[in-house]
Parts: C-alpha cells; structure tokens; sequence
C-alpha cells in the first residue's frame, strides 16, 4: 500500500524526468505499480483509511511521482454529473482535443506539491486519450471538463511537467475565453 512517504516531492529532481514507454507484455512489477497508483486514490477518498494512513485525498497520481520513471499514472473521479471515471493509463497520449481551453476556478493542487501556489492552469476543455490497459489492449477514451483536466495534469507528469509551469503571471485567477470548472474551491487534482 502506497503512503505519503512513498510520494516524491516538487524539490526531488526526478519529479522533472521524462518518463519511458511500460513495455508489453507487462511485468508483475509494473502490474503492480500500476494497480498501487489506483489503490492510493481509492484509500484516500476513504475516510477512515485514509484517516489511519494519514493520506492526503487525490483523484489522479502518476508513477514518477513515487520515482518510477514510467508512462504509468491512474485517475479516480466522478464528473459533474456524478458519473464515476476510473482509469489505469499505461503509455497514455492525447491524439486530439478542443480549441476550447477550461480551467479549475480554484487552481490545481498536487501530491507533489507541499505548499498552495496561486494561479489557474488553462488546459483543453475536451481531450481524446489513446492508451494501452493492464490487459495490453489498446483504449480510446474521450473526457471533458473537469475529469479532461485531471488526466492532462496526470499526463504532464510523464513529461516531467508540473501545473504550476503553466501558470501565466497575467492570468492568475481567469483564462480569457476559457470555461471556468467551479468545484467550490481549489481542488487536488492528485
């Protein structure tokens, strides 16, 4: 079971690494990794355990963040219409997305990031991912709105990118013509 002390920090330089293609067929290691990332969100939106454990709640971790440089992350999340995406991305990349660009009212947050940084991240409003399952079979998935901005923040990740890079100091509370996701406040999107 994956625990705080598991997940590296922003100052950890390999937060930063570009992460490598999870080979096929997948190895029990990696099967392994792969299903303690969706453990660690499903734990934290556990009251009692993540009580216990003293988990911070997420709704997206990614493999580097527990410095293992692999296109590995999982995402856990109801949309605003309640519906419940669970995912366990493995060599993820978005083949198409909307002109429209959205953005969180209350900014992003991360397991990653010990501290409240202001500013809102501006990301596609719709994202179409392409991705390979546990299974080795090749998913096509469409998301919007809020879920679409958790994924391509779980998806920065694989690159070494972190939301706070894409913070313009001119924008730091509205993305000219973009649609503001208001969730009630900031939101870890991790």
């Amino acid at each position: 079971m994956l625990l705080m002390k598991d997940i590296i920090d922003e100052y950890n330089p390999h937060i930063r690494v570009v992460c490598d293609e999870v080979p096929f067929p997948l190895s029990a290691e990696n099967k392994k990794v792969i299903d303690d990332l969706l453990e660690y969100i499903v734990n934290s939106n556990d009251e009692e355990i993540a009580e216990k454990y003293d988990l911070r709640e997420s709704v997206g971790i990614a493999a580097p963040q527990i410095d293992v440089p692999l296109r590995m992350c999982a995402v856990h999340t109801e949309d605003e219409n309640g519906k419940m995406h669970s995912y366990q991305f493995i060599n993820p990349r978005i083949i198409s997305h909307s002109e429209e660009r959205a953005y969180l009212k209350g900014g992003e947050g991360c397991l990653s990031v010990n501290r409240e940084v202001e500013g809102v991240v501006p990301r596609y409003a719709r994202v179409t991912i392409e991705y390979t399952d546990v299974d080795g079979k090749q998913q096509t998935v469409r998301l919007r709105n809020y879920v679409a901005i958790v994924a391509q923040h779980e998806l920065d990740h694989l690159d070494g990118v972190l939301f706070f890079d894409h913070i313009r100091q001119d924008q730091l509370h509205h993305v000219p013509g973009a649609k503001e996701i208001d969730l009630g406040g900031a939101i870890d999107t991790e």
